[in-house]
């Protein structure tokens, strides 16, 4: 079953979709939310019918600026917030009496893999983590751009700051684009990888505010994981060219109780099949081991 609820963050409010599973609660929770730009009908929808069906409840969440949820301006894609919408939904499913508040678990792909190390390396009381295909390491992304996309990239985002300092709308830049664009995200998968996500109606736009050029080669969430304390299953994705898989393989060594699944493959081939059935049986097969079981 599921249920179209809002949480509140700040002055605005973010909507999820509560999954429950047909089982007698409270039950584990899955708290989940999508990538760079991205929300939740991009095929995170279909994980949070594969786990409820094992037996756990999903809230699944967009973020402040995108998708369902309210805040201006529109696509607006800044780490900190998204980092506090992330612990005002941990809060928002922990307080639901359908939820046991013990067992939370944490589901991020891409950034939001990124941003579920932040959290649980801050939050001691999370049970279990999955970071698929994740954000790594963004000092170490920034030569793989080359010199020439990187300085392109920082105009545009210089172009947004200074516009919302004179307090104009934002200056967007695609959020993926072929090779050569001006754009986040231009490898050769990102524009067709994105297209077999995205499903007819989907309120995702692709654009994004300059300004995130500026500072996510400084996010570095894998920095923390020596300090995450609860399992982690680390998802690589072999010919990954946005969160390259030895950074996943690095990061892995340092979190005291990591698991690593690696597939072939490159970014988007995760999300989606045929790679995709493999990929989330792994996680199912993971949570119900640290959420399910060990209630049993």
């Amino acid at each position: 079953m599921r249920t179209e609820i809002t949480f509140a963050v700040d002055e605005s409010q973010c909507a999820a979709w509560l999954y429950e599973p047909d089982t007698t609660g409270p039950h584990p929770c899955v708290v989940m939310a999508h990538g760079f730009t991205l929300v939740r009908e991009q095929r995170l929808d279909a994980y949070a019918e594969r786990f409820a069906a094992a037996g756990l409840a999903v809230f699944l969440f967009d973020y402040r600026h995108f998708g369902a949820s309210q805040g201006e301006p529109r696509q607006l894609l800044s780490i900190r917030r998204q980092l506090q919408d992330w612990e005002a939904a941990i809060a928002a499913a922990r307080g639901l009496p359908a939820i046991d508040a013990t067992r939370i678990a944490l589901v991020g792909g891409s950034l939001s893999g990124g941003h579920v190390q932040t959290v649980a390396a801050r939050d001691s009381t999370i049970a279990a983590v999955v970071a698929q295909v994740p954000w790594c390491d963004g000092l170490r992304n920034l030569p793989a751009l080359g010199l020439g996309p990187i300085l392109r990239l920082s105009l545009a985002g210089l172009r947004d700051v200074i516009g919302a300092l004179l307090g104009q709308a934002p200056y967007y830049i695609p959020a993926a684009g072929p090779p050569g664009a001006v754009a986040a995200m231009t490898t050769p998968d990102a524009v067709t990888g994105l297209a077999k996500m995205t499903p007819p109606g989907s309120t995702w736009r692709n654009e994004v505010a300059a300004r995130i050029a500026l500072t996510i080669g400084l996010y570095r969430p894998g920095a923390t994981a020596h300090r995450i304390r609860c399992p982690i299953l680390y998802i690589a994705a072999e010919q990954d060219r946005i969160a390259p898989a030895q950074f996943v393989y690095d990061t892995a060594r340092h979190a005291p109780h990591a698991e690593l699944k690696r597939y072939p493959g490159g970014h988007f081939d995760v999300f989606v099949p045929p790679l995709w059935d493999e990929v989330v049986t792994a996680q199912v097969e993971f949570l119900e081991r640290h959420l399910v079981r060990r209630s049993a």
